[in-house]
This record gives C-alpha cells, sequence and structure tokens, in this order.
C-alpha cells in the first residue's frame, strides 16, 4: 500500500507540476522564495483536499462498503482519465500564466489542482490506509514537485509538461484497475 500511496502523490502533483511549469515559463528567473511560495501553496492544498475528502467519505462508507472497489476504481479512472484530456488543452492555458506569486493568483490554481485530490480522498476513505500519512505524502511530494516544475519551466520549457500529466492520469487509471482486480479475485 505504501508505493500505492506514492504513486497516488506523484500521480495527483502532476496537475500542479504542470501548472508549475507554465508559471516558470512567465518567469525571467526563479527566485527560492517563490519556488518556497508555489510548493507551499500546492502541496498544501493536495494535502488539505485529500483529508476533507476522506472525512466527508468516512461518514458514509459503511453504507457503500459492498461496491467500494467500483467507487475506488470509477473515481481514480474518471480523475487519470480527466488529467490526459486536460493534458492536451494546456498549452492554451499556459498562454494565460502570469509570473505573480501572491494570494490573488496561487489561490484560485492551488484549489482548481487540488480538487481531483478531494476525489483521491473519497477514495482513500475505502481504502485501508494510514490518511495523516498518506496527505502529508501528497503534500510533500506535491510541494517539490511544483518547486521543482517552477525551474524546469524556466529552463526546459513546456516540453515535459504534457508527458508528465499524462503519465500521471495511466498511473491513476492503472491503480483503479489494480483495486478493482484484487477486489475481483483476479490479482493476489
Amino acid at each position: 500500500m505504501i508505493i500505492a500511496v506514492l504513486l497516488i502523490a506523484v500521480s495527483v502533483s502532476m496537475d500542479a507540476f504542470a501548472v508549475s511549469i507554465g508559471k516558470g515559463l512567465t518567469v525571467t528567473k526563479v527566485h527560492p522564495v517563490d519556488a518556497l511560495k508555489t510548493g507551499l501553496w500546492f502541496g498544501g492544498f493536495q494535502a488539505l483536499f485529500p483529508l476533507l475528502g476522506y472525512f466527508a467519505a468516512s461518514t458514509f462508507s459503511k453504507y457503500v462498503i459492498a461496491v467500494d472497489h467500483w467507487i475506488i476504481f470509477g473515481l481514480l479512472a474518471f480523475i487519470g482519465g480527466n488529467m490526459i484530456r486536460e493534458a492536451f488543452e494546456e498549452e492554451e492555458e499556459n498562454e494565460r500564466e502570469t509570473a505573480q506569486f501572491d494570494w490573488k493568483h496561487m489561490l484560485p490554481l492551488a484549489v482548481a489542482c487540488s480538487i481531483d485530490a478531494f476525489a483521491v480522498g473519497v477514495s482513500f476513505a475505502f481504502m485501508k490506509i494510514n490518511i495523516i500519512a498518506s496527505v502529508l505524502c501528497i503534500g510533500v511530494t506535491t510541494g517539490l514537485f511544483s518547486a521543482a516544475g517552477l525551474y524546469i519551466g524556466r529552463v526546459f520549457g513546456s516540453r515535459w509538461q504534457m508527458p508528465a500529466q499524462i503519465a500521471g492520469g495511466v498511473v491513476l487509471i492503472l491503480i483503479g484497475v489494480k483495486v478493482l482486480l484484487e477486489h475481483m479475485g483476479l490479482l493476489p
């Protein structure tokens, strides 16, 4: 389960990573304080939203335990498919990106990138995991990827943005398929 949580953390961080690359494209020089702000905004919200999803779903999980594997599969497949679809629409979004790192610019981006993490938190309610360790893993992973994305965007441009987002989507779909196959008895 540790590997699955780490893969989920990397996968859900890809939206924030892609947006950070877009922000990196807009700056002439990446200042360490801007990289720290980016990491904290994205990492903080990516940790908060799955926690909120987990607690929201935990209140009704006992009523849907018979179909929990379908819920997990459906959510992860939907999120992964959405990430892949969005990867092909990112270029237009990046053209509107600004080099500003204040709360007015970062808050909407952090919330938008974290909505998928809420759904991941819902799926966590049906898994046997340590929620605190999982959200910390997601938050730290996203924070590191976001800070790195800012530098990568500045140095390499948008070359890695689409492949990273597609890879994240594929990994989420594969984790959902794995959970479904395990519950169906097709995998140990």
